[in-house]
């Protein structure tokens, strides 16, 4: 899966956000939050659409990804990408700066028991 570009970001948040939307308030929607002429905002969500990540169906703009669904894969990919898949290596590299809180300790706890193999 393909990363997204500031631009292509911008717009992705505002479809999610907006969902289901139509192509002429998505047009004016960037247009009021963007400074996006209609072209620009047909131009960048035909980019989006390529990325299989949202589809313009008669008009009707709506994402074959969630949000959520969309960054989880994201996420899977750096750790693929850049820390051979293994999730203990950037923890590691992702807390060698940055202290986590109790709280965040307690969700890590939380999320490993929930997802461990048994």
């Amino acid at each position: 899966m393909k990363r997204f570009t500031d631009a292509e970001q911008k717009l992705a948040e505002i479809i999610w956000a907006n969902e289901p939307v139509t192509s002429p308030k998505l047009v004016q929607i960037c247009k009021e939050e963007l400074n996006w002429k209609k072209s620009t905002t047909y131009t960048m969500l035909k980019k989006l659409e390529i990325k299989e990540i949202f589809i313009n169906n008669k008009g009707i703009v709506e994402s074959l990804l969630t949000k959520e669904e969309f960054y989880a894969e994201q996420s899977k990919q750096i750790v693929d990408e850049g820390f051979n898949g293994s999730f203990p290596r950037f923890l590691a590299a992702f807390t060698r700066h940055k202290k986590l809180s109790s709280k965040e300790i307690s969700e890590l706890q939380r999320l490993i028991e929930e997802h461990k193999e048994d």
